[in-house]
């Protein structure tokens, strides 16, 4: 933050406020200016807070921070889940500029979609057609689209091993286990669902070696149950994400990303998931 932002005096007119956001975006969805003309400063706060979030220009990770491509992965399904197909594209693109692919994408959505339904990957599957379309005008795709490799980053090495060996699957749950007298091929096959989404097992080994271990994952179901305020169920995973070596400060960022989505109040009740996982 410069002197002059610590101070109040940076120039909040409305051609200032939209040349610091297409900076530090990239680009700028056209809808934005009418807030910008009419209230400079609601839309100059709103540009400081997710550049943070989501670490647009300016704003690098330092160590122990989720990286940009995790932030992704949680920010997009958030975005899928609530069938906004104008905006998801923009983010897949950024998604490919930094080095994701699709197969990442549908790790984090799966998991995104165990809490929302798996009705939200039909969403990311548009949002992929819109995004690798020239007819979609918001950002730009890298050249040839999609990387041909995936490019590394940090959590794709964390949360592979739990220190804990309690049981973890869902038909471990006393509700799928109640689930069970009464159906227990339906509970089995939930159960199988979200085991694969959660990658219960763990690292998946082969062809279908996972990117995300179960660490990350638990973050983005985190996120997702903070987004249907399920405290109880959203403390229980933040206990599972910290037994996979998952910090505190990776769990808040995790319930942030879907800030711009679902609002302040999502990050209010993760608080208070995290206070009540925490023991506080």
């Amino acid at each position: 933050m410069s002197e002059s932002e610590k101070h109040g005096e940076m120039d909040l007119s409305p051609e200032a406020v939209l040349t610091r956001a297409t900076a530090a975006r990239g680009d700028i969805f056209p809808e934005w200016k009418t807030l910008v003309y009419a209230s400079p400063k609601t839309y100059h706060l709103i540009n400081q807070t997710v550049s943070y979030l989501h670490q647009y220009h300016g704003q690098q990770a330092a160590s122990g921070q989720l990286s940009v491509q995790m932030r992704e992965l949680i920010a997009i399904p958030a975005l899928c889940a609530k069938g906004d197909l104008r905006h998801a594209p923009n983010h897949i693109r950024r998604m490919y500029r930094e080095g994701l692919t699709t197969k990442a994408l549908f790790e984090g959505a799966a998991a995104f979609a165990s809490v929302v339904g798996w009705a939200s990957l039909t969403y990311v599957s548009l949002a992929i057609e819109q995004a690798n379309s020239a007819d979609y005008p918001f950002g730009k795709l890298p050249p040839g689209g999609e990387p041909k490799a995936l490019k590394p980053f940090p959590e794709m090495a964390l949360g592979r091993t739990r220190k804990n060996a309690a049981k973890n699957s869902l038909a471990d749950t006393e509700e799928w286990r109640y689930a069970a007298e009464i159906d227990a091929e339906l509970a089995r096959r939930a159960s199988a669902f979200v085991d694969h989404c959660m990658a219960v097992d763990g690292e998946s080994k082969g062809e279908d070696e996972a990117i995300l271990g179960p660490g990350p994952r638990q973050l983005v179901v985190v996120a997702a149950l903070c987004t249907r305020g399920e405290i109880d169920l959203a403390a229980h995973h933040m206990r599972c994400a910290y037994d996979y070596g998952m910090t505190r400060r990776q769990v808040l960022e995790a319930i942030c990303c879907v800030v711009p989505m679902t609002g302040m109040v999502s990050a209010t009740l993760g608080l208070r998931a995290m206070r009540l996982a925490d023991g506080k």
